[in-house]
């Protein structure tokens, strides 16, 4: 960590976590800023930070106390828009980095939103759905008082779903005492969710990273992948490229890894994830990967969609993709960045590569503002061409200023939001 950056007193100086790599991005970054450089404080200090008690009363009749943040970092540029996780590994150095770099996302995309991100810190496993149910609905409350369809609006983000945001929207709805479709996105669609949310993530991993292959002069079909993590970014990305003629050659999930030098049966290995929880077990695979492995696959394109810094400079020389797309958020460390730059391969930074979910989040919410619904081919269509030029334009400036694509979408990124904060002044 930079001895330049005051360390707030609520994190440890010489362990900062995820904070730490989205303050030397800033760093990386202000150079390019210009004139706007002297607002960029701004972006290094979280506008709202709330930290909840989350009591609950277990099915035994225990009482158990959850830790629960919502981080609004930045909203100059409109209402906080962000996630909410549950697991047991989040803490507030997390929440902070990935409330900061939604700010970053919504802004290099160009939609009307600042960044935010929530989580409570548990495993979601060791609960039942009674037990979960109670745990979102008290956070909720607990959280109401800062959130809102023009304030900060949640969605879903690690272990929560559909059904977390139904609740999250029931919640605060009873005690607005009026129905607030608008609060949350990533709902059921009979709640007022958007067609196209749920694969939005992946589908924006996929239009970019077809565009990144295009620049490197890439074909699609017999391109091999290998993706980390199957859930809804990793698994949906990786049915759209095999759909387009690519090999999935390696998963990997939370348990295991598997692969297949001519590719996995995408569509198989998702019903199997889908029965059991996991890639491991799959009868369709010729190998299980163990340890570092799986960064060492021979693949064009790696999509990493797991957690945070999991690309690390013990592991980046080991990668033999060409091509990274960041599925995930903040799954690079900046040592790492530089040896894959070092190295020749492109990296497609989390900001553009899975700014799909909350580019649909956004229609959503319109949606649910006018309270009139567009098809699902009309949701992708936009989201591709919102995810094109925005990819476009971070292109361009990389290849003006001779910067990496992810220094490339912080200009981007940070530009609007220090021109919306100068533009607005400081009140009072």
């Amino acid at each position: 960590m930079s001895t330049q950056h005051q360390i707030p007193s609520y994190l440890t100086p010489h362990e900062v976590g995820p904070w730490a790599v989205y303050l030397e991005q800033i760093d990386r970054v202000t150079p390019y800023l210009g004139s706007l450089s002297r607002w960029v404080e701004t972006l290094k200090r979280p506008k709202r930070i709330l930290v909840v008690d989350v009591p609950i009363e277990r099915d035994d009749g225990s009482i158990a106390h959850f830790e629960g943040y919502r981080v609004q970092h930045n909203t100059s540029r409109g209402p906080g828009k962000g996630g909410v996780r549950f697991h047991q590994d989040v803490t507030l150095s997390e929440v902070m980095a990935l409330s900061a770099w939604m700010t970053i996302k919504n802004s290099a995309v160009n939609v009307p939103y600042g960044g935010a991100k929530g989580g409570i810190r548990v495993d979601p496993k060791t609960l039942s759905r009674g037990e979960l149910m109670r745990m979102t609905r008290r956070y909720t409350s607990e959280i109401g008082i800062i959130i809102g369809p023009d304030k900060d609006i949640p969605a879903p983000d690690v272990n929560t779903n559909e059904q977390t945001m139904a609740w999250m929207m029931d919640t605060y709805s009873m005690n607005e005492g009026r129905t607030a479709t608008g609060v949350v996105t990533g709902k059921p669609i009979s709640l007022g969710g958007s067609l196209g949310r749920r694969e939005a993530t992946g589908r924006g991993v996929y239009v970019v990273g077809c565009e990144a292959a295009a620049k490197r002069g890439l074909q699609i079909e017999g391109a091999k992948i290998a993706v980390q993590g199957f859930g809804n970014v990793g698994g949906i990305a990786a049915r759209l490229f095999a759909e387009a003629g690519a090999k999935v050659v390696a998963v990997q999930d939370h348990l295991s890894s598997v692969y297949h030098p001519n590719g996995l049966d995408v569509n198989q290995l998702l019903a199997h994830v889908a029965e059991t929880g996991s890639v491991a077990g799959f009868p369709g695979s010729e190998a299980v990967l163990v340890g570092d492995d799986f960064w060492g696959v021979d693949c064009d394109i790696l999509i990493p969609a797991a957690l945070e810094q999991q690309i690390t400079e013990k592991n980046a020389h080991k990668i033999r993709a060409s091509i990274i797309l960041e599925g995930a958020n903040g799954p690079t460390t900046p040592k790492a960045d530089d040896i894959l730059r070092d190295r020749g391969v492109l990296v497609v930074p989390d900001v553009i590569a899975n700014a799909g979910g909350v580019t649909v989040s956004y229609f959503e919410w319109v949606q649910d503002f006018s309270s009139y619904f567009w098809s699902e081919d009309e949701i992708n269509q936009r989201l591709t061409r919102i995810m094109k030029e925005a990819f476009s334009s971070v292109w361009h400036i990389t290849e003006e200023k001779n910067v990496s694509l992810r220094t490339a979408a912080f200009i981007v990124g940070c530009s609007r939001v220090l021109q919306a904060r100068e533009v607005r002044g400081l009140y009072p």
